[in-house]
This record gives structure tokens, C-alpha cells and sequence, in this order.
């Protein structure tokens, strides 16, 4: 390693040495220099024999008796014709050093950056050190939101950590690995933090793309290091984001990660109970991971993280909303209802924007107009008026007001918040926004009258125009019409004839009817709710209320 150490360094002083060396001699032999005009006099009169062009300062040339001498560059365009024309031989040097000296002086700089660039030298590494923070982590449980199971199945290994023998006196043991799977942003590296910050233990975190290297051989270090830093630490919490970056399974295809995948199972299959090591994963798709990971004795505990419920949904917006000034009138409890199926990113994200309106408008606390407008921007997008024409306002107004009756007349237990004819800036002309009750399980007519709703906008402008003039302003209706079908015919087996095609066709036309049905019976309430559209833009939940209960 010593002998490593010294070599760049010597490589390098020994081709300026050879440098030095060769200037000192180059000097020796001082040419004699010139005049331009002198030196053309000798030209013309055939006693320069060669001339050597170069960039810097000074032609070198070589008269017929031997002498050298030095001429001012005069970087004229036409120096070289004029030479040539003279029979002079010419010849052109780009620098004043000889190939050989800009060789080993290149060679020398190839050997010092081979030899320091993976200590980080000349502000370059070959991969970022293994980041680890030796203290625990300053948050627990109190400061999460998560289900009453995952909570638990976490307290049981925040328990193993702090006190093992408890668990051994049972002959019980630790599970070396846990798996923790869902959807994106529901908090998976938060409960690994609150984990080690429970159980006061350190907490070494990386993500599965920091495995995956250029170099073969460069991830499997790097799981030794950080289960070496473990040991070292005493133990702790080592948790691996997105670890179905290295951890997908296995087709031969790429060599750097089965090496390092290869080391993760031999590094857990190496620590024992005694070592008060727990490894914790997280992903998003557990149906992508290698059999080996998640056989017994590697990550043989899963929990799932599901997206939250109303009150954990409550939870996190109290936790986000500790340092924000909301608003007395603002209901937490209200939003937390509003929100169903948002994830607890989702929810930062939300009180989030509320405060950056709040404070761009510069005075105040966040309003509930700030709520509501960050509301519609996480979740449609920002307001982007342009302009339409009269025409396709109307479309719109009755293309909303489609979707928002039908919600009303099918979807009883939906609650409608917002419909508007304003352009968002995700390309929608306007938009229907309804909070769906949170259900475990949802029967046939639960999803043929989802799907009636998502029609309800074309089958208004059918009502409206006559099949020959709908316009484009359905297509992401459609295709969330075919995917809730879809799903009926594949997964749930919830068609007629057994053939998926043909019963997703028959469940989309079965729906369509309906919606037409249902727009035709109430058609006094769809024109109400479109002229209402026009002359306000936007009806809020008490508006369309108001509305519909006529």
C-alpha cells in the first residue's frame, strides 16, 4: 500500500525532471537570432536550408553552413508558400516539446490519477464513501403514522435491540431481515429511522443504486464495508432503500450486480444474534426480488406499509402541521376525510404548498383557500387559464357536469368538493373532483358505477352534441374507464363469459348505457349544473349542493 502511495507522486516528479533536463540542454547551444527582414534576405539568397514552423514565439531555422538561428514569428498567412517556393524544406512543430517528453509527462499524470482517484484526490472518487450516522436517529414512533400492525411488528424488533435476552430466555431469535413493501411515499425510511431512533441504536442507511457500480466488484465492497462499520459501531439499524435495484431476480445479464447481491446474502447469512444487527429493505415491488432474499434466515419478516387510513391520514397532518400557522377555521379532521388514498408524501407535500401560497400572498396565516388551492395543484395541477372559445367552454361546462351528476346519482357515499372549467396546467379543459369513502372492498356495482362516472363527461357531450361532434376532451376518461374493466374481466372475474376481452367490452358498453340512461332522466339537473359552470367557472362542495338538491 505504501509502495501505491509513492508511485504517482515519482512518476510524475521524474517527467519534470526529464522536462528540466530537457530545456537545460535545449538552451545549451544558444541559436542566434534574426531579424524578420534579415532573415528573408537570407532566404531569398538561398542560404537558409530549413525552416521549423511552430506556434510560439520564434521559427527555428538552420542555414547551409550548420548555423542555427531564431526569427520573430510573424504568424503571416503566407510565410509557408513563400518558403516552399524557395525550395526551402519546412517543417511544423504545434509545441516546442518532443512527442517522447509529452509522452512520459502524460504517462506521469495517467499513473498519480489511476493511483489517487479512489481516495477522493483532485476532487474526484471512484464512489462516495459509505455514509453512516453513528448517533441514533432523533425521532420514534411517536412521530410516525402507521398501522396498528406495523407499529407493532416494529416495537418487536425496536425490543430485540434493547433487550435481547428477554426474547433469548424464550428461545426466541432476531430476525435478520425485514422487508418492508408498498406503495411510493408511504413513509418506509421514515419507520426505519424511528426504528433505530427507538431502540437508540446507529442507524446506517443507503440506497440500492449506491451498489450498483461501473467497476465490477465495486458493490460487494461496499456491502462489506457497511456491515464491517456495523460490527465496529456494535451494532445497529442497517436499512436499504429501493433494494430491488440490486436485488431483482437473477438472469445472468449483469455481473457487477449478482456480485453484489451475492454479497448481501453472504454478509446476512455471516452475522449472528449476538452481533444486534437487524437489516431492513424497502421497495416497491416485491414480486421483482430474487428468491434468495427472501427465503428463511435472509429477509424472512415482511410488513407491508399501505397507504394511510382516515386516522392516520389525521396523524400525519398534525405531525406536518406542528410548525405551520394554520388558520383556526382550518379543520384537520375535515382533510383528512378530503385526502383518501394519499400517501403520507402526499400529505407533506400538500400542507406544504399551502404554506408557500401562504407566504408568497406575504400577510396572514395559511387560509383554507391556501389548503384548497394547493388541494387542486398536488393533485390536477395548477390553474392555467387560456383561452377557449365560447363553444368549447360549453363542451367543457356540460363535459363536467356530466361526470359530477353521475357521481351524485351513482356514487352516493362520494362526496363532490370541486368542479371547474378552468384549464389546468396538465392539459385537463376542467375537472370533477370527488373523495371516495375509504372501503376495504368494493362489489360489482361499486366499479360498473366508477365507471359510469368516468363516462359521464362523454355521455353529456353526446347528449349534448350528437355522437358525430364529441370531441378529444374524454381520452384519459377512457382509459381509466378501460382499466377499472379491465381489471373486472382479469383480475376480479367479474365478467359473464370467462373471455377477459370480451367482457371488458360488454362491461364498458353496460356502462356507457347506464350513463346515458342516467343523463337523459335527469337532464333538468345536467343543464343547471353546465349553465352554472358557465356564469361562476367553479362550483365548490355547497354550490353543487345546493344545486343537486333540487
Amino acid at each position: 500500500m505504501k509502495r501505491r502511495r509513492w508511485m504517482g507522486p515519482a512518476a510524475f516528479a521524474a517527467a519534470g525532471a526529464v522536462l528540466l533536463l530537457f530545456l537545460i540542454l535545449g538552451r545549451g547551444e544558444q541559436a542566434v537570432i534574426l531579424s524578420y527582414s534579415d532573415f528573408w534576405l537570407l532566404a531569398e539568397t538561398g542560404q537558409v536550408e530549413s525552416v521549423t514552423l511552430t506556434d510560439g514565439e520564434y521559427w527555428s531555422s538552420t542555414l547551409t553552413d550548420g548555423t542555427a538561428i531564431r526569427t520573430p514569428n510573424p504568424r503571416a498567412v503566407d510565410g509557408k508558400e513563400r518558403l516552399l517556393a524557395l525550395d526551402i524544406a519546412v517543417k511544423e512543430q504545434e509545441s516546442a516539446l518532443p512527442a517522447w517528453a509529452l509522452g512520459l509527462i502524460a504517462l506521469g499524470a495517467f499513473i498519480l490519477f489511476s493511483q489517487s482517484k479512489g481516495k477522493g484526490a483532485l476532487g474526484l472518487k471512484k464512489y462516495a464513501a459509505v455514509q453512516a450516522d453513528e448517533q441514533a436517529p432523533e425521532i420514534s414512533f411517536q412521530d410516525v403514522a402507521a398501522s396498528g400492525e406495523t407499529l407493532q411488528s416494529l416495537k418487536d424488533l425496536a425490543a430485540f435491540l434493547k433487550e435481547p435476552k428477554r426474547f433469548s430466555a424464550y428461545g426466541a431469535r432476531a430476525p435478520k431481515g425485514v422487508l418492508l413493501y408498498g406503495p411510493p411515499g408511504t413513509g418506509k425510511t421514515l419507520l426505519a429511522k424511528a426504528l433505530a431512533g427507538e431502540a437508540k441504536a446507529p442507524f446506517f442507511a443507503m440506497s440500492g443504486a449506491d451498489f450498483v457500480q461501473v467497476y465490477v466488484g465495486v458493490g460487494a465492497s461496499r456491502v462489506r464495508e457497511l456491515f464491517r462499520k456495523a460490527r465496529k459501531a456494535g451494532g445497529g439499524v442497517i436499512f436499504i432503500d429501493e433494494i430491488d435495484a440490486i436485488g431483482k431476480k437473477r438472469d445472468s445479464g449483469n455481473d457487477e450486480r449478482e456480485q453484489t447481491l451475492n454479497a448481501l446474502l453472504t454478509e446476512m447469512s455471516g452475522f449472528s444474534e449476538s452481533d444486534g444487527i437487524i437489516v431492513l429493505a424497502a421497495t416497491n415491488r416485491l414480486d421483482t426480488l430474487d428468491p434468495a432474499l427472501l427465503r428463511e434466515g435472509r429477509f424472512d419478516r415482511r410488513i407491508e406499509v399501505g397507504l394511510p387510513d382516515h386516522d392516520q391520514r389525521l396523524k400525519i397532518l398534525e405531525v406536518h402541521a406542528r410548525k405551520k400557522p394554520l388558520h383556526g377555521d382550518i379543520s384537520l379532521e375535515s382533510w383528512a376525510g378530503q385526502t383518501a388514498l394519499f400517501s403520507g408524501a402526499q400529505l407533506e407535500a400538500l400542507l406544504n404548498e399551502a404554506a408557500i401560497r401562504a407566504a408568497r400572498r406575504g400577510s396572514g396565516p395559511i387560509l383554507e383557500a391556501d389548503l384548497e388551492s394547493a388541494f387542486c395543484g398536488v393533485t390536477v395541477g395548477e390553474e392555467a387559464p387560456r383561452r377557449m372559445t365560447e363553444a368549447e367552454k360549453r363542451v367543457t361546462a356540460w363535459h363536467e357536469a356530466g361526470h359530477a351528476l353521475i357521481t351524485h346519482c351513482m356514487l352516493p357515499d362520494a362526496r363532490l368538493t370541486r368542479v371547474t372549467v378552468i384549464p389546468s396546467s396538465r392539459g385537463a379543459a376542467g375537472y370533477s373532483m370527488s373523495v371516495q369513502p375509504d372501503k376495504l372492498l368494493h362489489t360489482r356495482r361499486d366499479l360498473i358505477a366508477m365507471i359510469c362516472a368516468a363516462l359521464g363527461g362523454r355521455a353529456a357531450e353526446e347528449l349534448l352534441l350528437g355522437r358525430d361532434n364529441v370531441t378529444t376532451g374524454a381520452a384519459n376518461d377512457l382509459k381509466k374507464a378501460r382499466e377499472i374493466a379491465a381489471a373486472m374481466a382479469k383480475d376480479y372475474a367479474m365478467g359473464e363469459t370467462g373471455d377477459p376481452d370480451k367482457d371488458e367490452n360488454a362491461i364498458l358498453i353496460q356502462a356507457m348505457d347506464s350513463a346515458r340512461a342516467c343523463l337523459k332522466d335527469h337532464r333538468d339537473a345536467l343543464e343547471r349544473l353546465a349553465h352554472a359552470l358557465l356564469t361562476k367557472e367553479t362550483l365548490r362542495e355547497n354550490d353543487l349542493k345546493e344545486i343537486l338538491s333540487q
